[in-house]
């Protein structure tokens, strides 16, 4: 539950314009759809597919650590590993398991499999997109546990793409036509108030001693 006060008096310390961009950039945001990585060797592959969740909205990111385990390249996440919520994982059961408890339908994303096709994608279904290791593709986990299988359409001798070109393409795709449908995709009135809470508190400088501040004089 967010102190409302608490979070009133925080903004005073943002100006107008980051309070309205807040507010807009929250408008837009999603839970609806959410993106996990599986063992993502290079780096900055992670690191562009947290970049362009928060392009499109997506709130959330599950990144797998089983076997390689990085920091977040900050050049190219383009500090939008402050903007987006990562969770992390030390296997990929786990991941699956904790994905379906919250109601999402596991998609692997996979150029070998033609279970849809991205345009007929029904977007209607809370979704988690997997994607793979750069050389391996997804493990047999997750292909056992997937619900259905998406496929990017491709005409030319290569048979795959990047996975940050593969996220991008696909995110772009499924958020546009989500907002065109009918689905309750915005995120809460309560999610949204406590991602302003936790903005502030990655914007404002000397946060805590504010904090401290002003519950002394309440």
């Amino acid at each position: 539950m967010v102190d409302l006060k608490l979070l009133e008096h925080l903004e005073t310390y943002l100006t107008e314009h980051r309070k309205e961009r807040f507010l807009e950039v929250l408008s837009q945001r999603t839970k609806h759809f959410t993106v996990a990585t599986e063992d993502v060797f290079q780096l900055h592959n992670t690191s562009a597919v947290i970049r362009s969740c928060d392009v499109f909205g997506i709130q959330e990111v599950n990144i797998v650590e089983e076997q390689n385990s990085k920091r977040i390249d900050r050049e190219i996440a383009m500090g939008a590993q402050k903007w987006v919520d990562l969770n992390r994982y030390h296997s990929v059961k786990e991941a699956i398991s904790d994905l379906k408890q919250k109601g999402y339908q596991v998609v692997a994303t996979t150029p070998h499999e033609n279970d849809a096709l991205l345009q007929d994608f029904d977007v209607t279904k809370k979704s988690c997109f997997f994607f793979g290791r750069e050389t391996e593709g997804l493990s047999q986990d997750v292909i056992d546990a997937a619900d259905c299988f998406l496929k990017i359409p491709m005409v030319g001798f290569t048979e795959s793409l990047n996975i940050s070109v593969s996220a991008a393409i696909i995110l772009q795709h499924v958020t546009t036509k989500l907002k065109q449908s009918d689905v309750k995709w915005q995120l809460s009135e309560a999610e949204q108030l406590e991602k302003r809470l936790d903005w502030c508190k990655k914007t404002i400088k000397s946060y805590d001693e504010i904090i401290e501040r002003f519950y002394q004089t309440q």
